[in-house]
């Protein structure tokens, strides 16, 4: 033991003459660790205190060459689709938004909701850039400041949006939950559109439910609500929204994205004609997330 001991402490002078024969290296490193610590702070406190506690409205854009498609029509596809963070089907790749906007693209989708978007601090924004490639406008709310960036949702759409609004409904300091809601007028009056991501909890769950069915958004007319509801099983959460809204009683199955068996990702509708919901199983969506995107086709009403 003593031997080992001896070596441990021979190892130690060694590094140790090894650092005093070249400090400036060493002042390099510790240089280069200051100055990322800095910058993390810098960018957690470029925003105000109000901002950083609860979820807030980072981004409303149009394209920059906004196609003509007149105003919504009253047959429209809408979707929704967690992007994993642009991390793929095992979250374990760099990020690669190109994949999901491939996906995105594939639909052809009127009304997209998005969930786990990684907004970047620097460099380009991978959001505004796949809007930006699909003449879509966009609208993106941060859930919580990510270590890489804003994370939270979006909404893509073909027409612009009004009314664009963030709902807090985290109910623990851990766990930051949002919905967002944008409103398109139609002949027949204004479509509601609430993009959500639900909690894992089942209690927690039911709580953010109870309060987006008790929102203004989800009660004033034509209604839909899409989004990652998280729901494993059936639950008080799910039952409730069986209750209120629109219910698919064969709801597709989204995750894990190789091999489906869960139906977490929903649409749910109020006032509106929903006709066929299934999940999108191309090859593309199948690496591109773990979960597949959801397509329904939905009638808006007639004044």
């Amino acid at each position: 033991m003593a031997a080992i001991f001896r070596g441990t402490r021979g190892v130690r002078r060694e590094t140790m003459a090894v650092r005093r024969r070249n400090p400036r290296a060493t002042k390099r490193v510790r240089r280069k660790q200051v100055g990322r610590a800095a910058q993390r702070v810098r960018d957690a406190l470029a925003r105000p205190p109000v901002a950083r506690a609860t979820p807030y409205l980072g981004l409303v854009r149009a394209p920059s060459s906004p196609p003509e498609c007149g105003p919504m029509r009253r047959r429209i596809s809408v979707a929704t689709y967690n992007v994993h963070r642009w991390t793929g089907r095992n979250g374990r790749s760099a990020p690669d938004p190109a994949r999901a906007g491939s996906v995105i693209s594939e639909l052809h989708a009127d009304v997209i909701a998005l969930q786990e978007v990684l907004r970047p601090h620097r460099g380009d924004d991978p959001l505004e850039a796949i809007a930006e490639a699909l003449g879509l406008h966009v609208a993106f709310a941060c859930a919580r400041a990510h270590k890489r960036g804003e994370l939270g949702n979006a909404i893509l759409s073909r027409w612009p949006m009004r009314g664009v609004s963030v709902f807090d409904i985290s109910f623990s300091r851990v766990e930051r939950r949002l919905a967002m809601g944008a409103q398109f007028p139609f002949e027949g009056g204004v479509l509601d559109v609430v993009a959500t991501h639900l909690s894992l909890g089942d209690r927690t769950r039911h709580l953010q439910v109870r309060s987006l069915l008790d929102n203004p958004y989800l009660q004033a007319g034509p209604t839909l609500l899409l989004g990652d509801m998280n729901a494993w099983r059936q639950c008080k959460a799910t039952r409730t929204l069986d209750d209120e809204l629109h219910n698919n009683h064969d709801w597709p199955a989204s995750f894990p994205a190789a091999r489906p068996v869960l139906a977490l990702d929903r649409i749910y509708a109020r006032g509106v004609k929903v006709g066929k919901v299934e999940a999108h199983q191309s090859r593309a969506a199948q690496s591109a997330s773990d979960h597949l995107p959801v397509v329904a086709h939905v009638e808006l009403p007639v004044s």
